[in-house]
């Protein structure tokens, strides 16, 4: 637990990032979890992972925007990129995810109305070119406007996604209530950022337990559920709980980051299941990458291994 926060509280800082980032481990690490920094980068890796029947959603890195004209910037390049994949022919492979606070959440007392507007924008442009948004989850301060934004959206676009993290005590109440609205999208996670005392599960078994009931409920309710977990052994008990409810590949689907078990990615695949990679692209790599390692500290063992096999 303590080494978790810490890694939380690192993801935040700036001089550690200018410490880490020029180093030739880390440019290693980077090269093989994020596609890279121009959003050509995101279509081409999209375009690669179609070869393998793979499905993807793009994140452009980057949260708290602090200033309306840095949420224009933002939603402008989501529309760009959601143009570069319909030219690619990839809408049908390639969905998008946004962080609320990207476009506009935290600022004040008018961030959520904004967020609202700027997604709205981005979900017409997908709606036009064919594909949909996905909006991520972040902080646990930060969920309950979230989760109005996705309500607000949802009236216009139902197809909308939204995020729950399962290492918070609220989560399984929220999973009850998303998933009573028929076909809501919902990607299931264990999260990656730090929550106040007593709000969240701290034990690697609670948080793994408390993730196998929202996805319990999920699975027998109409909701699509969305399953993003590279634990072999919640995988097998996704697959177990959609065979028991009557679910098939076509009523779920499993979802793994870039760079990340990507032999799995494609044996599951190539099985019949649906199987989107999360692709993140942009310069601003550092937090989202220490987040990684927090939400399971293994998991930097399992980066420094990723450097050296493509396995």
């Amino acid at each position: 637990m303590v080494l978790r926060q810490t890694l939380l509280a690192a993801s935040g800082s700036d001089r550690l990032r200018t410490l880490v980032a020029g180093t030739r481990v880390t440019r290693g690490v980077v090269d093989r979890f994020v596609a890279g920094e121009r959003a050509e980068d995101a279509v081409r890796a999209a375009g690669e992972l179609a070869e393998y029947d793979l499905l993807s959603s793009i994140d452009h890195l980057g949260e708290d925007a602090d200033h309306p004209a840095r949420t224009e910037d933002v939603t402008k390049g989501y529309l760009r990129l959601l143009r570069l994949l319909d030219d690619s022919g990839l809408t049908s492979w390639a969905e998008v995810s946004v962080k609320p606070t990207a476009m506009g959440l935290g600022l004040g007392e008018e961030g959520e109305t904004l967020a609202v507007e700027n997604l709205g924008r981005i979900c017409a442009a997908a709606a036009e070119v064919g594909t949909t948004v996905t909006v991520d989850m972040e902080a646990a301060r930060n969920v309950p406007a979230t989760l109005r934004v996705v309500a607000r959206l949802r009236a216009r676009y139902p197809w909308v996604g939204c995020v729950l993290q399962s290492y918070l005590h609220r989560t399984e109440g929220d999973t009850a209530a998303v998933a009573a609205e028929p076909g809501a999208r919902v990607r299931l996670c264990k999260g990656a950022y730090a929550a106040e005392r007593g709000s969240a599960y701290t034990d690697r078994r609670e948080v793994d337990a408390a993730f196998v009931r929202s996805l319990r409920r999920l699975m027998t309710s109409r909701a699509y559920p969305m399953v993003a977990t590279h634990d072999s052994r919640l995988i097998d008990i996704a697959t177990t709980l959609a065979r028991r409810y009557g679910r098939t590949y076509d009523d779920f689907e499993y979802q793994m980051l870039y760079g990340a078990r990507p032999t799995e990615q494609r044996r599951l695949a190539s099985l019949g299941a649906r199987v989107r990679v999360y692709v993140p692209y942009g310069t601003d790599w550092y937090g989202y990458l220490v987040r990684r390692v927090a939400e399971r500290p293994a998991n930097a063992a399992f980066a420094a291994r990723q450097v050296l096999t493509r396995y």
